[in-house]
């Protein structure tokens, strides 16, 4: 089972991680994510507790919240790119 804002959190971030939010984008407000996904205000904020507990966002008081810059993703530890 997964609960409505974890739906509407990993929503955002595949979003975000899609780049149709981009760093420094700014998520809609809490009313506006409402209405876009059909829940309360409080589920929106409990989804965006969680996008910034995953680093993906920061909120500004009566600013809002914004994308992070995302760090690139490395190659994994004792792999090469070339061949020998």
């Amino acid at each position: 089972m997964i609960y409505e804002w974890q739906r509407v959190a990993n929503d955002l971030e595949r979003r975000i991680r899609a780049g149709e939010i981009p760093p420094g984008g700014r998520l809609e407000n809490e009313r506006e994510l409402a209405d876009a996904f059909s829940v309360s205000a409080g589920t929106v904020r409990r989804a965006v507790r969680e996008l910034r507990a995953r680093g993906l966002v920061e909120t500004l008081p009566a600013k809002g919240s914004f994308v992070v810059e995302q760090p690139p993703v490395e190659a994994p530890e004792g792999g090469s790119a070339t061949a020998d």
